[in-house]
């Protein structure tokens, strides 16, 4: 069951992003060739009026035929022939779209929620080094000058980056940005406990819990809001981490390494109970959704954000590359990110295996 909604998820987020980029084309009248979902060879076709609508082979992947790639003509809905900026449009659409689908799936998760988190402590841990510091009814804004949006971003800033060790390794400290009682506060080298893992890191106690309070239409959407950002800003973070280093190929996943994840974690919901292992589906969605749709806008050849800086180019230009050029580049660009993805999923699948790691 968890691999099945795996696997729809996985289709739902494609479906949404080739839709952006089909309706934007359809609202500035373009022709559109084709709309397809998955890879391969086509299993399922169906002539439109004017577009051919097929599933192919492999659930991974789509793509909207707008004619782009074929011999320029004099037919005025030719997308080449459209102005720039509605080109731009229809090409961001569907990176929006899959934001548009995160927003949408952090609402109906927090409304599935009795209560909405805050950012606002609500009590500490008995012996907790913070509450000298921090008190009840602190709203934090900034933990070691990033913005926190969400009780997630306070998670991800006491467990996830370098703190500042003391000469005590059993505490770390923290720099602070706070709200109490109306007045913005910054305090430094805020102390927490903390403990000495096998690998020999060290993991931050959390030592205060968060005011959660009742759901109203005022509190539920900005909040779905604000977990959307926090979870487009962690993936461009991530992302940033790829590029630096951080991470190797083994901590990347592709297709069958994200569906293996979302079921995995769909299953530990669901041995909780039904509504938990729906809440957990939706959260992967969500995130994956938002991921999708931001990678899709880095310019690297044969993403939509690199087809995007072509635009520009031709709007500061006013006249396009030459097609010749662009389609090169996207040629070269597509192949290695194919190889790439092979790669990945040779390593996803190694990761399935026995003993695989």
């Amino acid at each position: 069951m968890s691999i099945v909604i795996a696997i729809l998820i996985f289709c739902l987020i494609i479906i949404i992003h080739e839709i952006g980029h089909f309706s934007a084309a359809k609202l500035f009248k373009m022709r559109v060739y084709e709309f397809s979902l998955g890879l391969g060879p086509a299993i399922f076709k169906k002539r439109g009026k004017e577009t051919v609508y097929s599933i192919k082979a492999i659930p991974f992947g789509g793509s909207v035929q707008l004619g782009e790639d074929f011999e320029k003509s004099d037919d005025p809905r030719d997308f080449r022939n459209k102005p720039v900026w509605q080109r731009m449009i229809v090409i961001l659409a569907g990176a929006f779209m899959n934001l548009v689908l995160g927003f949408v799936l952090c609402l109906i998760i927090i409304s599935m929620n009795e209560k909405v988190d805050t950012t606002t402590i609500s009590g500490f841990w008995e012996h907790a080094l913070s509450q000298e510091y921090l008190q009840a009814g602190d709203e934090i804004t900034h933990i070691n000058g990033m913005r926190i949006f969400t009780f997630a971003d306070i998670n991800y800033q006491l467990f996830n980056t370098e703190s500042k060790m003391t000469e005590e390794q059993d505490r770390a400290v923290f720099d602070f940005e706070i709200i109490r009682n109306g007045e913005k506060i910054r305090i430094d080298n805020v102390p927490f406990h903390a403990r000495t893992l096998e690998n020999g890191g060290k993991e931050i106690i959390m030592e205060f819990g968060i005011e959660r309070v009742d759901k109203t239409v005022f509190n539920v959407i900005p909040r779905a809001a604000k977990e959307t950002l926090s979870y487009s800003r962690l993936v461009i973070i991530t992302l940033a981490d790829l590029i630096r280093g951080t991470y190797g190929l083994n901590d990347i996943s592709g297709p069958v390494g994200t569906v293996s994840v979302i079921g995995e974690v769909s299953s530990l919901g669901f041995a909780q109970s039904f509504a938990a292992g729906i809440r957990m589906s939706l959260f992967m969605a969500a995130f994956i959704s938002i991921n999708v749709g931001i990678f899709n806008l880095l310019p690297i050849p044969a993403l939509d954000g690199s087809k995007f800086v072509f635009f520009v180019i031709e709007a500061i230009r006013r006249k396009p590359v030459k097609a010749e050029v662009e389609g090169i580049i996207h040629f070269v660009g597509f192949a290695a990110l194919m190889a790439f993805m092979l790669l990945i999923t040779v390593l996803d699948i190694r990761k399935l295996l026995p003993g695989g790691g």
